[in-house]
């Protein structure tokens, strides 16, 4: 009986200290990796990594993970050369095969969401326009000053924001804000003046991680929201 017993307790001991050296390793892996996506990405805010499943040591040992949750805060999207920064970007990874120094690794599937404010639209847009909510899902509005006939005026336009495909034929997608109607609309030159500093467009597929592509946005109150997924996607820029 005192057999059985010292065996139970034995048992005990040891998968708490496994319980706990598992732990201990996934906690170590989710910040390594974290520090390793903000060095890379070179963030201004946060990343945050949580690998699920359990234990975390035989997904480790045979290098396939089940699934990593990143939360990306402060993420600057930089393709063609200009910079678009995401205020927030989360991303669910599935079907993760890491590298042989456990560096990085790519997932067979990931969907997310990213969110661009008003304030990093407008500095998207680097014509000295000014966006804020449309009062509408997929409308901002664009508030700009614009020189006609050697006087300064300001004007607001309703503009509709979507996403379209890229003209590179490469099959991305950019982000475009085209105002519905603008003062002077028909008067010679007045028209393309004011679109010249109310219209513009972003390529974001180009600058997100390898495989992840946007599929869908929408507006509100709180700024742009983007859908994202795709397969075969990098994790850690691998």
């Amino acid at each position: 009986m005192r057999f059985l017993r010292a065996i139970v307790i034995i048992g005990v001991v040891l998968g708490a200290l496994f319980v706990g050296a598992d732990r201990w390793a996934v906690n170590y892996a989710e910040n390594r990796l974290a520090d390793r996506i903000q060095a890379r990405q070179g963030l201004a805010g946060t990343a945050e990594v949580e690998i699920s499943g359990f234990p975390f040591l035989t997904q480790a040992l045979s290098r396939d993970l089940d699934r990593v949750d990143l939360k990306l805060r402060g993420v600057d999207v930089a393709a063609e050369g200009r910079k678009t920064r995401l205020s927030e970007l989360d991303a669910t990874f599935s079907g993760v095969k890491l590298n042989g120094d456990y560096s990085s690794g790519t997932a067979r599937r990931a969907e997310g969401t990213g969110l661009i404010t008003y304030a990093d639209l407008t500095a998207a847009s680097q014509t000295g326009a000014t966006l804020s909510y449309g009062g509408a899902a997929n409308k901002v509005k664009v508030t700009a000053t614009v020189d006609v006939l050697g006087k300064s005026l300001t004007h607001s336009v309703v503009s509709t924001i979507t996403l379209e495909d890229a003209t590179d034929g490469k099959g991305g997608k950019i982000v475009r804000v085209r105002a519905d109607e603008v003062p002077g609309e028909g008067i010679p030159g007045v028209e393309k003046r004011v679109r010249s500093k109310t219209d513009f467009e972003r390529d974001l597929d180009a600058g997100l991680p390898a495989g992840l592509h946007l599929s869908a946005l929408t507006s509100d109150e709180r700024g742009v929201h983007l859908t994202l997924g795709g397969t075969d996607v990098a994790l850690a820029g691998s």
